[in-house]
């Protein structure tokens, strides 16, 4: 498989939510390995307008499913901001209490 370039099987480009059009030269280049919020938004909004598929996505990337699906979900519920790690605490679940 070819990782220099998305698959041409795909949009040429589609907007990303809050931002501007994603084009394939938008999305980080193969083999990233450190995770700003706007990569993580980009790879999300790529596979979401078909530049690239899921699994795509987690080989280009190194990436696990779970992973990738979390950075979705947590654009879905707190928005792009929700990626930055050092905000991760203010957006989980509070901790269950402990039976007594």
């Amino acid at each position: 498989m070819n990782h220099d370039r998305p698959p041409s099987n795909g949009p040429a480009q589609t907007s990303m939510p809050n931002r501007h059009t994603i084009r394939p030269e938008d999305l980080p280049p193969p083999g990233t390995t450190r995770w700003v919020v706007r990569r993580k938004a980009a790879v999300v909004a790529g596979v979401r307008a078909g530049l690239l598929t899921l699994d795509e996505a987690c080989e280009r990337y190194r990436l696990s499913v779970e992973e990738f699906l979390s950075w979705q979900s947590t654009i879905e519920r707190h928005g792009e901001r929700g990626l930055r790690v050092t905000r991760l605490k203010d957006y989980r679940e509070p901790p269950a209490k402990p039976a007594e």
